[in-house]
């Protein structure tokens, strides 16, 4: 075993980061086991899953790539780098790796091969007879978007994507981009609903895993003093902002074929979106809350051939300074088009139109090399009716809740500054979960692949979901794909982003929150 397995980072000590009851005994089939998202994000969730005895201690983990290896290679390659992202708690942190390690296990084969499915299913059988499994099984697609088919179709010529007994259950989570575009991603529904039911597919999206976007229910739905304010009467606008500041990295060639709208704006922030104006579900089941998410994805009104040139700005940044350092522009990226016309930023205005939201406007922005790293859900309440302090401009309250990197919720209010003279200064009130629940703040891969072990679909994607996300962007693709981008590059690297950005908004007499 490599010796670096010592170099751990201490656990949280907190309770609540356990689990009181683990999950059903399962087989986790991982696609894609010897890639980076594995490497990076899967195989450490469920060691802080695994440690955090959120796991049936008897699970298994089999890896499933076309690279050639053999389970001890898997084993120490899984060792060499889970200990520098996950898991252990310092003192008796390698015995807690090598017993999650003997749970894994590597299967080596083609994704459209009929063969190696059977083998396949025999591998499993062996490991549920020696585990005693009791037949359940989850399959994780970690692989490119273009074998999700291959695979779901080869699951389902095995025989595998059928429960082995009314007690036991058979689950599949796959990866985002789900579909390129509508069309795509109602086929790509059609074949998976072809071979798994609606109730055993999880259609994942990392962001909602996050502790504030799962707060953001409990905190509009279980505070009676925010729930009232929470309509077109008291709220001026919402904005909504995922930026980055990194660049592409060595994702070049997929950035080409995918772009900001589609990595982003379809997904992550429509699904900030419908989070934020949903209606209060009935129940907190998947059920009732993914209905009520559809409801607003539904309601948000559809962009003309028109109101596209006026709502909708995309941008690209250029060479620029990013933390003090210099950093080329998104053509000098490996793997990018010199020429390419790909956006890494987008900046729009959507309306939902319905009882509680009619006339306020959500501002939407995403980019790539901005000038910080900040994901936030900004709530800007309408100023008070009657200015009674003369001379003062009093901004207006200003609820933030902030996704990531520091994730936690601030309230802004006006308050008096002390001295004789009536000076209104703004002040916040915050809160941060670190500060509050000590560091136990748990990786949302690990929330969201817990929740579909238990069977809890709440936070995932439904086939109509996605459909409607992509029903909303269709258009927009369509004209851009149809006219010529403004002057790229147009907005330099460690910047705000593009002008126009800052156009679409100001001239409804507002302004973006800066980054």
């Amino acid at each position: 075993m490599n010796t670096r397995a010592t170099e751990t980072v201490e656990l949280p000590q907190t309770d609540s980061y356990y689990c009181e009851v683990p999950n059903d005994p399962c087989a986790i089939v991982m696609f894609g086991a010897s890639g980076d998202l594995a490497r990076r994000k899967l195989l450490p969730a469920l060691y802080d899953l695994a440690v955090h005895a959120c796991l049936a201690p008897r699970f298994r983990l089999l890896g499933y790539a076309r690279t050639e290896m053999s389970d001890d290679d898997f084993r120490k390659r899984a060792g060499e780098f889970l200990p520098k992202t996950s898991g252990g708690d310092g003192e008796g942190g390698q015995g807690k790796l090598d017993e999650f390690l003997k749970h894994l296990q590597y299967f080596s084969g083609n994704y459209d091969d009929p063969a190696a499915f059977q083998r396949l299913s025999q591998r499993l059988e062996e490991i549920d007879r020696e585990a005693d499994l009791h037949g359940n099984r989850l399959f994780y697609l970690a692989t490119p978007p273009d074998v999700y088919l291959k695979i779901i179709e080869q699951i389902g010529k095995a025989g595998l994507a059928k429960p082995k007994s009314d007690k036991s259950w058979t689950r599949v989570i796959i990866e985002k981009p789900f579909g390129h575009d509508k069309a795509s991603a109602v086929d790509l529904n059609a074949k998976v609903l072809s071979v798994f039911n609606e109730n055993q597919v999880y259609r994942i999206d990392h962001y909602l895993g996050k502790e504030t976007v799962q707060n953001m229910l409990v905190f509009r739905f279980g505070n009676g003093i925010f729930e009232p304010l929470w309509n077109r009467n008291y709220i001026d606008h919402i904005q909504i902002t995922a930026a980055e500041a990194l660049g592409v990295e060595r994702r070049g060639g997929f950035y080409e074929n995918t772009g900001a709208l589609r990595d982003m704006i379809q997904s992550h922030v429509l699904q900030l979106t419908s989070l934020v104006a949903m209606e209060a579900p009935a129940t907190f089941d998947a059920t009732a809350v993914r209905n009520e998410k559809i409801k607003v994805l539904q309601s948000i009104r559809p962009f003309s051939a028109e109101s596209i040139w006026k709502l909708v700005v995309r941008g690209q940044y250029g060479p620029g300074t990013v933390g003090g350092k210099q950093v080329p522009g998104y053509r000098q990226e490996p793997g990018v088009n010199p020429n390419s016309a790909t956006e890494t930023f987008v900046a729009l205005k959507v309306y939902v139109d319905n009882w509680r939201w009619s006339g306020v406007p959500f501002y939407l922005r995403t980019g790539k090399r901005l000038a910080r790293p900040d994901t936030e859900v900004a709530i800007e309440f309408k100023k008070a009716p009657h200015m009674v302090f003369q001379g003062e401009n009093v901004e207006s309250n200003s609820l933030v809740l902030n996704i990531q990197p520091d994730e936690g919720i601030s309230l802004s209010f006006g308050a008096k500054a002390p001295g004789g003279h009536m000076q209104i200064r703004p002040v916040k009130m915050d809160f941060r979960y670190k500060q509050a629940f000590g560091g136990g703040s748990r990786d949302a891969y690990a929330t969201l692949i817990n929740d579909c072990i238990r069977g809890d679909a709440t936070l995932f994607d439904r086939a109509d979901s996605v459909e409607a996300a992509w029903a909303l962007v269709d258009p927009i693709l369509d004209a851009w794909q149809k006219s010529p981008p403004p002057p790229f590059p147009n907005y330099p690297a460690g910047s705000q982003g593009p002008k126009a950005a800052d156009d679409l908004i100001i001239t409804d007499g507002r302004r973006w929150r800066p980054l």
